[in-house]
């Protein structure tokens, strides 16, 4: 993906031979774009995913010729899912490797320190991360958000849980990552706004290797359904598994990872994943009769063919990775690598058609995603990374 040293002093050697103006052989340079994923770590089955459509993305674009024949150079610092790696991977990417552009972090405990410093540094950013305070054009005026914030996540799962289940009585749990607080804090007012009774509400150590004195207060208090908010498929099967020894059969609604393949191979029986609803998204969901969208499908073909693994992970983790640098890449082929033009292009986008969904900016609002397309989905439909509809959804 990245030139080698070698390829990188042979690239050298031919340029000094040539007899190529300077400004010539500078507009061959690589673009280089930051990536920060958390590729291990208790997070990282996040970074995994979305990982694998990035890197699929970025070797087609190079292969089609990269932005106007320069190739794209990826440019990761691997966070390890820790808020201070993330911090030092963004400061080196900004001032140390001077990329265009940075992708991430992926995780929103790690963006909620990183996003403030780029913004110093004057570094265009994307990320997927929810958490709501991560984007404000005024405050962050070159970071957008290519994916749902909290307010839209958790008003789905929050009507899910009301409207369709028809239950009133809910706990609410989290890991105590940035993530995980910061939903808890926003999702239970949400709740209580809409008439919910919260009997239970706790943020607890993702390394908690017993959850059975939580989940018996959830059951004591007369909980309807748990609402579990963590990226960690660890935290999160421990609360599936716990359930099912307890024979407690409560539904389980929140979170995209509870659906994940990581989650699924953390369980001690299949059948404990029943009644488990996961946050999703319509464009990666089989509809009504089982089926893709065009797009969807077709993508899941350039998967196989590529020989991605996707089995393993959400297929919506690798659809918005291989979104987000086609995104950039379209806004450079457009007007350049200028940072100013780059800011300028996204503000002004609408409908870009990714996989992932469709989306839109505007210098206001640099929330891309449509309200419409997160949804809930059966964690049990699972196949090559995608769901069907949860109950109560047309199609």
């Amino acid at each position: 993906m990245s030139l080698t040293r070698r390829q990188a002093l042979a690239s050298a050697a031919g340029a000094l031979a040539s007899t190529l103006a300077t400004p010539a052989i500078a507009a061959k340079e690589p673009i280089r774009i930051g990536y920060l994923p958390a590729l291990t770590g208790p997070s990282s089955s996040t970074g995994i995913g979305i990982g694998r459509g990035t890197e699929l993305a970025v070797k087609e674009i190079n292969a089609a010729g990269g932005i106007d024949g320069r190739q794209i150079e990826l440019i990761v610092r691997d966070t390890q899912s820790e808020p201070t790696k993330a911090v030092n991977g963004a400061a080196e990417l900004a001032h140390g490797e001077k990329v265009s552009v940075v992708l991430g972090p992926l995780n929103s405990g790690e963006s909620l320190a990183v996003v403030p410093l780029l913004a110093r540094a004057n570094m265009v950013q994307v990320h997927p991360c929810w958490v709501d305070s991560l984007t404000d054009p005024k405050k962050y005026p070159m970071c957008f958000r290519n994916a749902p914030t909290n307010q839209q996540i958790g008003a789905a799962a929050n009507r899910y849980v009301l409207e369709v289940l028809k239950k009133k009585k809910v706990a609410v749990i989290s890991d105590t990552s940035g993530y995980g607080t910061a939903s808890v804090n926003a999702y239970v007012p949400m709740l209580r706004a809409k008439g919910a009774d919260v009997v239970y509400q706790g943020n607890v150590d993702a390394a908690n290797p017993d959850l059975t004195p939580e989940i018996l207060r959830m059951r004591n208090a007369g909980a309807e359904a748990i609402m579990p908010w963590s990226v960690n498929p660890g935290f999160l099967s421990r609360i599936i598994n716990t359930r099912g020894q307890m024979n407690w059969d409560v539904p389980i609604v929140g979170q995209t990872t509870l659906g994940s393949g990581q989650t699924s191979a953390l369980l001690e029986k299949p059948e404990y994943w029943a009644k488990v609803y996961p946050n999703n998204f319509r464009p990666v969901c089989f509809d009504a009769a089982g089926k893709l969208t065009e797009r969807t499908s077709g993508f899941i073909d350039r998967l196989k063919k590529a020989k991605v693994e996707f089995s393993d992970t959400l297929l919506w983790w690798v659809a918005v990775g291989y979104d987000s640098p086609y995104l950039i890449a379209q806004a450079m082929k457009s007007v350049g690598t200028e940072p100013a033009k780059v800011v300028g292009y996204l503000n002004g986008l609408k409908h870009f058609a990714g996989v992932y969904g469709d989306i839109s900016f505007t210098p206001e609002q640099h929330n891309g995603y449509p309200d419409d397309e997160v949804v809930m989905v059966e964690a049990n439909s699972l196949k090559n990374g995608a769901f069907k509809l949860a109950p109560g959804y047309g199609s």
